[in-house]
């Protein structure tokens, strides 16, 4: 389940819950309206040789579509009486050897049609186990965004790009230690299981090790370690790596630290626009033992009011109809460039979630956005 800082989904999937629940309402009407419809043009063609009551033939497989199997039953019941009474509205038709056998046709039919709407129902009744499974797992590694955090505001969405999946191969985790708000986000190269079992671990590993490791580049190594220990290798992929940034807010304010392991940096916010912080990049997580020294920390001033943005590839690289990516810092800088004032972080994620939204023109990538602010 997509979620926002409030637990919103995104537009896309609005969308589509809005698409499937009115074609399930149409569609529960239809077994009706095909026997009003057949009813009243047998009883217009009353004087004809042959009723149309065959017709109603159709009504119980339509009903097995979306309803329960005890309607299904009644609707097959129904058609049957239709049946049996406007062939004895015409003299001589109602024992009718095709009759009989529509009779029978239907019968057979409305079995079939009660026995697949029971199934059905019971495929329905295990998707929602399976549904609320799947969320209790997000909620266990993708928590919820919190609004505050010590002095930090915060507000951020995630969207997991494979549709259906609640899930995916980005990362987040927010947490207040001794040494400050600590926040990470990062992106698991791949998708699938693999992406989610790495996501688990390197989320697991962020929550134990941010409260013990006061370095910032001590902790990267050691959820580095997570990584080399539950996932890469031992998953069966060698290749397997994920970018991260790791953020901290010490404790009095004033300043913002980060590590850059590998992923787009972040940006910052204040009255004169938006602007890119700068980082050291260093080796992704899994892939840090091919580098010689530790990963630098670089310290940036940071008032109160003005944010700092964080995102995955996911929003840079998603592409509109003519396959251009979405100009991040550019959209930024025409809606907040104004000199003004800085967006306080809710605003700052919707825009962004809007704007990716209707800038996006097929398959989506995951996508995680982070704001967030002192004071």
């Amino acid at each position: 389940m997509p979620h926002a800082s409030e637990g919103g989904t995104g537009g896309t999937e609005d969308r589509r819950h809005l698409w499937s629940g009115a074609y399930r309402a149409w569609a529960w009407w239809l077994p009706l309206l095909l026997i009003v419809v057949d009813v009243v043009v047998d009883l217009t063609l009353l004087r004809s040789r042959e009723p149309l009551s065959f017709l109603l033939v159709g009504a119980p497989p339509l009903a097995a579509a979306t309803r329960s199997p005890r309607h299904t039953a009644g609707i097959t019941l129904a058609c049957l009486g239709l049946e049996i009474w406007l062939a004895s509205l015409r003299p001589g038709h109602l024992m009718e050897e095709h009759h009989v056998t529509v009779y029978a046709t239907t019968a057979l039919i409305g079995a079939a049609s009660v026995a697949l709407s029971w199934q059905r129902s019971k495929a329905e009744a295990s998707l929602v186990r399976a549904r609320s499974i799947a969320e209790a797992i997000q909620m266990t590694l993708l928590r919820p965004f919190p609004k505050r955090l010590g002095q930090v505001r915060a507000a951020g969405f995630y969207k997991a790009g494979e549709g259906g999946a609640l899930v995916g191969g980005d990362l987040y985790d927010l947490c207040e230690t001794p040494f400050g708000v600590r926040v990470v986000l990062g992106d698991v190269r791949g998708k699938g299981l693999d992406a989610v079992q790495t996501v688990a671990a390197v989320l697991g590993s962020f929550r134990v090790c941010a409260h013990e490791w006061p370095d910032l580049s001590r902790l990267a190594e050691h959820m580095e370690l997570s990584v080399a220990r539950n996932a890469g290798a031992s998953a069966g992929d060698e290749e397997l790596f994920v970018t991260a940034l790791i953020l901290e807010f010490p404790p009095g304010g004033g300043s913002v630290r980060i590590v850059d392991r590998g992923h787009p940096s972040p940006l910052l916010l204040t009255a004169d626009g938006p602007r890119r912080l700068r980082t050291v990049p260093y080796l992704p997580l899994g892939l840090g033992e091919l580098g010689l020294d530790r990963a630098e920390i670089t310290t940036h001033p940071l008032r109160a009011g003005e944010v700092v943005l964080l995102y995955t590839d996911g929003v840079s690289e998603a592409r509109n109809a003519r396959g251009e990516f979405y100009p991040v810092l550019d959209r930024l800088t025409d809606r907040f460039g104004d000199g003004h004032r800085t967006p306080d972080p809710d605003a700052l994620v919707s825009f962004i979630r809007t704007e990716t939204d209707n800038w996006s023109a097929g398959a989506d990538d995951d996508r995680a956005v982070i704001a967030l602010s002192l004071g």
